[in-house]
């Protein structure tokens, strides 16, 4: 795939500092590697995958430009050690990307869906969410602006289109992707006129390793793509373009937005 600064158009993020949650793989990933390339310094977390971890923080410039955090993001808490350990880390913040989550893949009726799997799904989607958005907003109210740009600050939340259009035997994930997006507007209108943009962005079906087992079933795999225009599945970098787009100053004029990534799967208004 060509880079951002092969087009003849430079989205520069020369200066700024970065935190990507789920930043090991995926959509993670492919986020942290392309705001490096974009000049940005990076802090990212990880929960497990240490080596995999430590290997991209290498490839993307080591310690001086980024750096792997071993982070589990489960309650508010977590969300502000998170980001207290990315300020000690570089000095300040100027993006937050909020791209950990989890899908449980099997289905599960709301009439049995256990209590202890709807409060983890929630815990880790929604209420880590929270504290890495305190948090971050607070740093960034107090921090000196950069004079690479007029912003703030810039937050995106990586919902899904779950969001948008509920998902059966997943009300899990549906519901805490949905609350993702009301809290996007929510910070829009709180947080737009003090220069921190919050937009979100929402996938459709990408391939990933948190997809993979069900893309991997033939009868599921031809299920999906009988729901796509696009008649494939979507790549990590072009949800990470979006997520860089939105943090530089092309997008200026863009707050509370949630850009839909899905192939035309699902068509918002």
């Amino acid at each position: 795939m060509q880079t951002l600064s092969e087009t003849g158009v430079l989205l520069s993020l020369t200066d700024r500092v970065a935190l990507i949650t789920g930043g090991s793989r995926g959509i993670g990933a492919a986020t942290v590697r392309l705001f490096r390339q974009a000049g940005a310094k990076i802090a990212f977390s990880y929960q497990s995958a240490k080596e995999t971890a430590d290997a991209l923080a290498a490839e993307c410039g080591g310690p001086e430009h980024c750096v792997a955090i071993q982070q589990d993001l489960a309650v508010p808490e977590d969300g502000k050690s998170l980001v207290a350990a990315a300020v000690r880390a570089f000095g300040r913040l100027d993006c937050l990307v909020v791209n950990h989550g989890v899908w449980p893949s099997h289905d599960a009726p709301i009439a049995t869906m256990t209590t202890e799997q709807w409060r983890s799904t929630l815990g880790i989607n929604l209420d880590s969410a929270f504290g890495l958005v305190q948090a971050a907003v607070a740093q960034m109210q107090q921090q000196p602006q950069s004079q690479a740009t007029a912003a703030k600050g810039h937050i995106v939340l990586v919902a899904s289109t779950a969001a948008q259009r509920g998902e059966a035997f997943h009300a899990d994930y549906a519901a805490s992707k949905g609350a993702l997006v009301s809290l996007t507007k929510s910070l829009s209108s709180e947080l737009a006129g003090q220069g921190i943009y919050c937009n979100c962005v929402a996938p459709g079906w990408v391939g990933t390793e948190m997809s993979h087992a069900a893309l991997s079933d033939p009868a599921t795999s031809k299920k999906v793509l009988a729901t796509i225009p696009l008649g494939r599945v979507g790549h990590v970098d072009e949800i990470a373009g979006p997520i860089v787009f939105l943090c530089t100053p092309f997008a200026g004029f863009c707050s509370g937005e949630i850009f839909n990534l899905n192939g035309g799967a699902v068509l918002v208004g």
